[in-house]
């Protein structure tokens, strides 16, 4: 019987690459590299697309790497240990923006971008690899995969719910009157030359306090990450020895593409992945231009981080009720398909909701009914890349687990490099351009948001999603695995 600390040993690896590293990359970097680092949206779209694709090719190496690997810790657990300081000080430096002019200021975000994407594979593949060689108890696997996403989802609640916060502390009071100033001039009905004009000084005055703030958010959260990772490593066990291929071979990689059930539950990852991409890539850009910055509730404020925060503590709730919810569908195929079926419907409803700050409730409860099927559905994922591990070990006679969970992440980068990069050029398409400020940072002009670019931004939100959860659905009805 495994103890309930190692499960929350388990939980705090995911914590710390899901509910912060990810989840800052995923909602707030597309925002802080166009309106605060200042890279124009054709780099910053170019920049996230190549340094996410680049881990396509790094993800199944390192997993078949990580099967490979012997040492006293283990074979997956001594990645965790030694990258985990690794991981949290590039994170930090990659929220840090340097005084190197464009050029510098390009060659920086690009380099710090791709160590980052291959120090989050270095340790997120032999993470999710420990999965296969903890128990073989199947209902401990998906008491392990639960506690993953529970760990995951509540970190992430606390990072999102804790960004404004954090950046109001910051920022002080100077920070604040500002941005309550911008959001008044913002929601002004009458936008006249003069008010525009004072709108972009103000957006140009904000720069260089949010390039502070998440300079000290990126250190903040990136000693957290580190901390996190390193005693997911010192608290967890390896039980199972995986029966090894002991020299290389590309035989594997042919094996895996023979693969039936890996391929279709690779291709429902990315669509998971192109999901979440999409609508936490663009809640920052919703909040700031269609409904004209923070939306202040009495003394509650409600930006995108805190928006997107609401979804987070019911993924975290729903994820822990994921094993009964699956005992009752009767199989993890049918309680993925009902969810996934759940993500379709709310988000259809979203695109309906009218844009404006009156109706932030009524989005907020729309958000929760769709995370309630993202988190009944987030732990099968994993749960499910263990039952392809066990499936390959049975028809090819050695182990692959490293390098088939591998491929979890592979398809978490590739949605979130494609969406994330859609994200920025379908703004582009749809009318938004950039200027510069006299300080010569680079940041959207607001005077270019359209009601098309509003549109457009509004649908990345709702439909775009909800084309992916259908995928989702048409491609379960093919995935063979029974369990």
């Amino acid at each position: 019987m495994v103890s309930l600390k190692e499960k929350i040993g388990y939980a705090l690896g995911d914590a710390a690459a899901g509910g912060i590293a990810w989840k800052v990359m995923s909602i707030a970097f597309p925002l802080f590299f166009t309106n605060v680092f200042g890279l124009s949206l054709a780099d910053a779209a170019v920049l996230m697309l190549i340094a996410r694709l680049f881990d396509v090719v790094t993800d199944p190496l390192m997993g078949s790497l990580s099967d490979r690997t012997q040492s006293r810790w283990g074979t997956y657990r001594p990645w965790l240990i030694i990258g985990a300081i690794p991981f949290g000080l590039i994170f930090a430096l990659l929220l840090y923006t340097p005084d190197l002019g464009d050029t510098g200021k390009r060659i920086y975000a690009y380099t710090l971008y791709l160590l980052m994407m291959a120090t989050y594979t270095a340790v997120n593949v032999p993470y999710g690899s420990l999965l296969g060689v903890m128990t073989e108890d199947d209902n401990e696997k998906n008491q392990f995969s639960s506690f993953r996403m529970v760990g995951a989802y509540a970190m992430g609640f606390i990072t999102l719910l804790s960004f404004p916060y954090i950046q109001n502390w910051i920022g002080g009071d100077e920070y604040v009157n500002l941005n309550a100033q911008l959001a008044e001039l913002k929601a002004n009905a009458n936008q006249t030359d003069e008010i525009k004009n004072q709108i972009q000084q103000k957006s140009q005055e904000l720069v260089p306090m949010l390039q502070h703030q998440y300079a000290v958010i990126g250190a903040l959260f990136g000693a957290i990450a580190a901390a996190m990772t390193l005693a997911c490593g010192l608290l967890t066990k390896e039980r199972l020895k995986p029966k090894r291929a002991e020299k290389f071979s590309f035989k594997q990689f042919a094996d895996l593409v023979k693969n039936k059930p890996w391929i279709y539950l690779t291709s429902i990852g990315i669509c998971t992945n192109f999901f979440n991409g999409f609508r936490y890539a663009v809640a920052g850009y919703m909040f700031t231009y269609c409904l004209n910055g923070d939306v202040t509730l009495g003394s509650f404020i409600i930006n995108y981080t805190v928006f997107m925060a609401f979804g987070e503590v019911v993924c975290m709730i729903f994820g822990g009720l994921s094993p009964k919810f699956t005992e009752w569908a009767g199989s993890k195929k049918k309680a993925f398909s009902i969810a996934a079926i759940i993500c379709t419907v709310t988000s259809v409803l979203f695109f309906f909701i009218p844009m404006e700050p009156g109706y932030m409730w009524l989005m907020v409860l729309t958000v929760i009914l769709t995370s309630i099927g993202v988190g009944l559905y987030s732990p099968l994922l994993w749960s499910m890349y263990a039952d392809v591990a066990d499936y390959a070990t049975e028809v090819n006679g050695t182990s692959s687990t490293g390098l088939i969970f591998s491929s979890g992440t592979m398809a978490q980068k590739l949605g979130g490099a494609v969406s994330g990069s859609l994200i920025a050029l379908l703004l582009g398409v749809a009318g938004a351009t950039m200027i510069e400020d006299a300080m010569g940072n680079t940041t959207i002009d607001p005077a270019s948001v359209t009601d098309s670019v509003k549109n457009m931004i509004w649908m990345l939100f709702s439909i775009f999603p909800a084309i992916m959860s259908g995928l989702m659905i048409v491609l379960l009805k093919f995935y063979p695995i029974k369990k």
